[in-house]
């Protein structure tokens, strides 16, 4: 990533080269919905702390949210517009708002990270002439023409970021992007936080505490929102048929209202007759410690996940993962070294993955640690995202105005 100043006669980057100064920094403007929870929230938040780190001006407009403190704290500017709307009315009248923002800020660059906000922010960019660019979340449903023209959006940017190759694949497969105009950039996780070397004893004691677990029995655990496509049900099924009864079996994720499916999954535990190992704990506020107490982290999602977040945290706390193999899971962990993958829908194949992953002892399981976090330390981080992402803005200044930027 290259650094603009102003009053500088050039402007010294990584590489050491030198850039033409412009005769200000650039201004980049991140488009979403809200700021209230989620992956594409955090990596609006996180980019424009990025932004606002290397001397620039970062701009983000949503609807608010809790986020919106965080963000401004970080040093960038918040606008607040409609722009979770999908009435085509306001839709439309979104176009004149965000290229007002866009002339009032003096963005050189719009970044639309969500489908509606993206078809106004499109417009208004191209209304405004300053480069347009996504980044392309997940697969997004597309069952019919309708519905695949606006999820279009996300792929008609002058660069599209995809979160994972799988991403990039979807991209290039199903709305024909060029190859050329996609970045790969995976998602970053806070290694400061994810870090088994700061996360103290009375941590993991407190929350084994609460979870009244039994002293000295291997933890399997599967985090994640209970919800039909993140396969709490195959782990229940995989589980009976590993046929252990020495070990914990842990369900960490609230139910979010979906009072129906947790009465399912409790069913499900006592046909297989499993109350005595199974439990469901609600949303844990400290990860990091919960990650601790496994022995084997789980995500036996259904349909493919666009990245896979606790992947990629387990391993950043040194745990074997155990994944499917769709999706991003097979691009982040590393077969049969940090984690092991399983054919999709398959409670043998899971159920063998968790026995291997169990049956790790002493060196075995300390040297998949090291090499766990190793991996993710070096492919990825919220800075080497941020970073990668930093410079595909750099591309769009240089491609709009090269006398500019250089």
């Amino acid at each position: 990533m290259q650094t603009f100043k102003d009053g500088d006669e050039t402007a010294q980057g990584d590489s050491g080269q030198g850039l033409p100064t412009a005769a200000r920094v650039p201004v980049i403007m991140q488009v979403l919905p809200a700021l209230v929870t989620g992956g594409v929230e955090r990596g609006a938040v996180d980019v424009a702390a990025a932004i606002a780190k290397a001397g620039w001006r970062a701009v983000v407009v949503s609807e608010g949210g809790p986020m919106v403190r965080e963000l401004e704290r970080a040093g960038a500017t918040h606008v607040t517009l409609p722009v979770a709307s999908k009435n085509p009315l306001t839709m439309h009248r979104n176009v004149e708002r965000l290229a007002a923002v866009i002339r009032d800020t003096g963005a050189d660059i719009v970044h639309a990270r969500s489908r509606a906000p993206a078809w106004s922010a499109r417009a208004a960019a191209r209304r405004m002439r300053v480069p347009f660019m996504t980044t392309f979340h997940g697969t997004y449903n597309a069952g019919n023409p309708l519905k695949r023209y606006y999820n279009s959006i996300m792929a008609k940017g002058q660069r599209v970021i995809a979160i994972s190759e799988f991403i990039a694949r979807h991209v290039e497969r199903v709305y024909h992007t060029a190859p050329s105009l996609i970045r790969i950039i995976h998602r970053g996780i806070d290694i400061a936080k994810f870090d088994p070397a700061r996360v103290s004893v009375e941590r993991q004691v407190k929350l084994a505490g609460d979870w009244r677990l039994p002293d000295g029995l291997p933890v399997v655990m599967l985090p994640g929102r209970l919800t039909r496509w993140k396969g709490q049900g195959l782990l229940i099924d995989a589980m009976a048929r590993l046929g252990r009864k020495d070990v914990v079996l842990l369900l960490v994720g609230s139910d979010q209202g979906r009072s129906a499916y947790r009465a399912e999954i409790e069913r499900r535990v006592r046909a297989h007759g499993l109350e005595g190992i199974a439990r469901i704990v609600d949303h844990c506020q400290d990860m990091p410690a919960a990650y601790m107490l496994a022995d084997v982290v789980v995500s036996a999602s259904t349909d493919p996940e666009a990245f896979g977040r606790v992947v990629a945290e387990a391993q950043a706390m040194g745990r074997p993962v155990v994944a499917p193999a769709h999706g991003a899971a097979p691009e982040i962990l590393i077969e049969g070294e940090t984690g092991w993958t399983f054919r999709p829908g398959s409670v043998d194949g899971l159920a063998e993955a968790i026995g291997k992953a169990l049956a790790l002892q002493g060196e075995a399981r300390k040297s998949l640690a090291q090499l766990a976090i190793d991996h993710v330390r070096a492919n990825f981080t919220r800075e080497g995202m941020c970073h990668a992402t930093l410079d595909v803005y750099e591309e769009l200044l240089r491609e709009a105005n090269p006398g500019v930027w250089g």
